[in-house]
């Protein structure tokens, strides 16, 4: 059976940027995606990117999914922004709590994910199907593990339908991740986010950002290829391919590339697993 896969953009920020975008798109849209999502910036600060994005791929004939952050929100604001996405099309929401801008304060009327989670549900039912995050190697912010758990049972609990993990080069911790929240009722499909790794700077300035674990042995064969950047590819393409082939043997739901606004790696990996 294929394993179903679904791609994340950026909203670009610059014209040139948007046509950059519109063809890598037509370029992995070969691979089928479920859906393709949407990022959205701290305090919604790519609002109008974010739109303009999911509404060119909903006309493209694909299924797009809105990141949707709730810090700074108030309800009404929320509401708002629902009946917009509602009138576009949208039927698939990435509900996260998200970054406040630097130099502001908390503010807002929503301090956790799951409060905008139960919001969305109460104020539109079953109109969007509500993804969240989850983090297989632990929430940068969490207290422990066992309250990051307890957060991500929060959100399912309020009403998401499945989740997307941050990316994880270690398959212990994702599988690890799934039984745990199972225990604790928390049994909706859990999607493993994967990341290209294409650059090896960009590779470890995003993970020391968000918390996500580069191995060892992974960290110390990037610094060895030094400059080299055919050598990194190379080395990603198979890294990367074989962790997507150990999720598919453990039976992951689906896969989802974080894409980088780039077309190359996902498409090499995606034909190294033929069929998906």
């Amino acid at each position: 059976m294929s394993l179903p896969i679904s791609l994340e953009f950026f909203p670009p920020k610059t014209p040139e940027g948007a046509e950059k975008l519109r063809g890598v798109r037509q370029q992995l849209y070969g691979l089928k995606p479920e859906f393709c999502s949407v990022t959205y910036g701290a305090g919604g600060s790519t609002q109008e990117g974010t739109f303009s994005t999911v509404r060119e791929i909903l006309a493209e004939g694909v299924d797009a999914a809105s990141h949707f952050s709730c810090i700074g929100a108030t309800r009404a604001s929320v509401r708002e922004q629902l009946a917009a996405l509602k009138a576009m099309g949208v039927k698939r929401l990435v509900a996260l709590r998200g970054d406040l801008p630097s130099g502001y304060g908390a503010g807002g009327e929503f301090q956790y994910a799951s409060d905008l989670v139960a919001f969305i549900r109460a104020e539109t039912g079953s109109d969007f199907h509500i993804e969240v995050a989850a983090y297989p190697e632990v929430h940068p912010q969490a207290r422990s593990p066992e309250s990051d758990l307890q957060a991500f049972a929060a959100k399912v609990k309020a009403g998401a339908d499945s989740a997307i993990t941050q990316y994880f080069y270690n398959s212990d911790a994702y599988f690890r991740f799934v039984d745990d929240a199972y225990k604790l009722g928390a049994d909706v499909p859990v999607v493993p986010g994967i990341m290209p790794i294409t650059s090896s700077t960009q590779l470890m300035r995003f993970s020391d950002a968000c918390g996500a674990e580069i191995p060892r042995w992974i960290r110390l064969r990037l610094q060895a290829f030094g400059d080299d950047t055919a050598s990194i590819r190379a080395f990603g393409l198979d890294v990367v391919t074989d962790l997507c082939d150990q999720l598919r043997n453990g039976g992951v739901p689906a896969i989802h590339f974080y894409t980088m606004n780039q077309s190359a790696a996902t498409l090499e990996i995606a034909h190294r697993l033929q069929p998906l």
